[in-house]
């Protein structure tokens, strides 16, 4: 097993465009958040700039170090980079508060060029604002989950190099609208939280609960990349399998029910306190 670690090590080479693209990014970001920390130092705090880097670099780590080769071999590394890309990368950069310091920190003439026009168009506003309606990021984020993890889809992703990194990009995408109607990053408009947040939450953790518990409980190899490709280390398919749905299953859920405990509370605080306060004109006793 140490030496078919160390294959996957040596076969690894640094992906230098998606590097450097993250890199640019991560640049760009601090020069806007550098700017507007000025005006607003409350808000865009370092755990702020911590949280976005940290997102640029679990993002690399999934993607960009040699954990795709380990996903290449074992479907268990494969659910573990899935779930770095759908629920730890998505908090991670939308806890960084990244739309005002990614535009701040672009160049004014691309901004000028490029940006704004796009930013005027009426007709791309209100399609941005349909992808981050609840419905909408539920349905994107549940149907690239399902989708691509569909045998003949997910067979397909792991022989075709180009459209492994499609389904990559499916799962980000659709994960940062998904994680954008729970966390409503500023500058989206502010929302009083309701228990229907509750049930975007749940209902996702039903969908990623009956995908892990049909992968774990199925008596066959579900995905035949992994029968007829050679496992250099010496886990059986059938074993894989198992390991990555329970892993799926207990670090996907963890990540859905963990948020929703923690705005039940915040909700049973706030109606708690709603249910103290006098009412006009009827001081406190």
């Amino acid at each position: 097993m140490l030496s078919a670690a160390q294959d996957v090590f040596s076969d690894w080479s640094l992906p230098v465009w998606f590097t450097a693209s993250l890199a640019v990014t991560g640049a760009v970001y601090l020069r806007g958040f550098v700017a507007i920390r000025k005006t607003r130092p409350t808000q865009f705090t370092a755990q702020r700039l911590m949280s976005f880097f940290a997102g640029l670099c679990v993002l690399w780590i999934a993607v960009g170090s040699p954990m795709d080769g380990f996903a290449d071999a074992l479907l268990s590394a494969h659910m573990v980079e899935h779930l770095l890309l759908m629920s730890a990368v998505p908090p991670l950069l939308l806890y960084g508060l990244p739309v005002v310091p990614l535009l701040r920190g672009l160049p004014r003439f691309l901004i000028r060029i490029l940006v704004a026009p796009l930013i005027r168009l009426g007709s791309l506003r209100r399609f941005a604002h349909c992808l981050v309606t609840p419905l909408v990021a539920w349905l994107a984020m549940n149907i690239a989950f399902l989708g691509w993890h569909i045998p003949a889809a997910y067979d397909f992703a792991l022989e075709h190099e180009n459209w492994h990194a499609v389904e990559h990009f499916c799962f980000l995408a659709s994960s940062l609208l998904f994680w954008w109607c729970v966390m409503r990053p500023w500058p989206a408009r502010t929302q009083q939280r309701s228990w229907g947040i509750l049930v975007y939450l749940l209902a996702a953790d039903i969908v990623n609960t009956m995908l892990s518990a049909f992968l774990a409980f199925c008596d066959r190899p579900v995905y035949t990349f992994y029968l007829s490709h050679p496992n250099p280390f010496q886990v059986s398919p059938s074993q894989d399998q198992t390991l990555g749905a329970v892993m799926m299953w207990v670090l996907g859920s963890m990540a859905f029910l963990l948020p929703a405990m923690l705005i039940t509370v915040r909700l049973i605080t706030r109606r708690g306190s709603a249910s103290w306060e006098p009412s006009a004109g009827q001081p406190y006793s």
